[in-house]
């Protein structure tokens, strides 16, 4: 299953994540007037600033409607938002004519029965150890990782590390990691790390 896995993988050149269980560990909270919010990982951040520098593209397709998703993911640099969507399986035609795609150039990341379509239809399917158990007997990947704590990180590395394109020490290559560069100056989110 490895080497399939790893075939797969090269040939990824979008990541789409669901938000809830995804990028976060599916909690939500909400303040004494109403106002909703969401935690998500610093870790699983960065390895989205790596991937955009590395060329990958980013998508985030989720059943829930929230401005702070929007905000989270001009933060990261993630121009597609679909929010609000109740098949997500239905709309992956459509992504896939947006970015002039194939199917098996897309990954994507879910953790509950919404997200199951969407996931037989993509070339990848990954979602994290906490996922449902219906979405893991799908899943072509099950990370060691929990959502909202590195699964994405996880997902990130090694496509980059399957392409070539990070190496051992987690640097990025040098051609990629000089485009990066003149992509994100020393105010990006990484804190200039």
């Amino acid at each position: 299953m490895g080497l399939l896995l790893n075939r797969k993988l090269r040939r990824v050149s979008a990541i789409l994540l669901d938000v809830d269980g995804v990028l976060t560990d599916g909690g939500l909270f909400y303040d004494a007037s109403g106002g909703e919010g969401k935690t998500f990982s610093a870790q699983d951040s960065y390895g989205i600033i790596r991937g955009i520098r590395a060329g990958l593209v980013f998508g985030i397709v989720t059943g829930r409607s929230s401005p702070i998703v929007l905000r989270r993911a001009s933060e990261l640099g993630i121009c597609h938002v679909w929010q609000g969507v109740n098949d997500k399986g239905a709309l992956l035609p459509e992504i896939l004519a947006l970015l002039r795609l194939e199917a098996d150039e897309v990954l994507f990341m879910g953790d509950d029965m919404p997200d199951r379509e969407i996931m037989l239809a993509a070339g990848v399917s990954v979602c994290p150890r906490n996922a449902a158990p219906e979405i893991k007997r799908i899943a072509k990947y099950v990370t060691r990782h929990t959502g909202g704590y590195g699964a994405v990180r996880e997902v990130i590395d090694r496509v980059l590390r399957t392409r070539k394109l990070l190496r051992r020490d987690g640097s990025l290559t040098g051609s990629v990691a000089a485009c990066g560069q003149a992509e994100y100056g020393s105010d990006s989110p990484e804190g200039g790390q």
